[in-house]
């Protein structure tokens, strides 16, 4: 969750400069990116490469019914950060469909995504704390009086719940492998399909039950 207009990756650049080849950072066209900007950078890093179909996918679930992409809005941001840098793209067959476009960071790209995170990881939660106890106390106070104690109650063990599912999920990620069974390629990371021969990745239901 990253606010403000931008986010000035200048000073992450110059630092990275210094202890990393000058040279690396020449593709690099901006030194601000919005808060959209990073996050779809951050969705394609996690999922190592991604179509602009699945991005999006991804996106909607991300902020879960409180913004929705789509493919006139996320487009033309994937080739702006393409043509600034941070991004590569190339073409992948799949037996399933058309050839599709499939995007990637940059070394630069990974770099400077890497650094900013990793300043800002403990903000970053501190703000997401902070505006939990603010949302979830408007949520309680719109109640009527005599429901609140029960409301409090159901808001804690729903807040619970979902440290609960992150705590569990990130050894999963970090882990995650997967192995292709069309073309025996290893995917390090979650992906809606095989970035090198473009057969699905996705479970079927009967699959997911097991």
């Amino acid at each position: 969750m990253w606010l403000g207009k931008f986010l000035d990756i200048k000073e992450d650049i110059n630092e990275l400069r210094s202890k990393i080849q000058k040279d690396l950072f020449q593709g690099i066209k901006k030194y601000k990116l919005t808060p959209l900007e990073f996050t779809i950078l951050e969705t394609v890093f996690n999922c190592r490469e991604l179509a602009g179909y699945d991005l999006i996918l991804n996106l909607n679930k991300h902020f879960a019914g409180t913004w929705e992409a789509q493919s006139g809005t996320v487009y033309p941001i994937l080739s702006k950060l393409k043509r600034d840098g941070f991004l590569d793209s190339r073409p992948v067959k799949s037996p399933i469909g058309p050839i599709r476009k499939v995007y990637s960071l940059t070394e630069a790209g990974e770099h400077i995504l890497k650094t900013k995170v990793n300043k800002n990881f403990e903000d970053q939660l501190k703000f997401m704390g902070n505006f939990l106890i603010e949302l979830s106390s408007i949520y309680v106070q719109s109640y009527p009086k005599e429901e609140k104690e029960d409301t409090i109650i159901e808001v804690q063990k729903l807040i619970k719940k979902i440290f609960e599912t992150v705590v569990e999920t990130i050894p999963s990620t970090l882990k995650y492998k997967r192995k292709c069974e069309k073309c025996g390629s290893e995917i390090e990371r979650i992906a809606s399909f095989c970035s090198f021969c473009g057969a699905t990745m996705l479970l079927e239901p009967e699959e997911k039950k097991k």
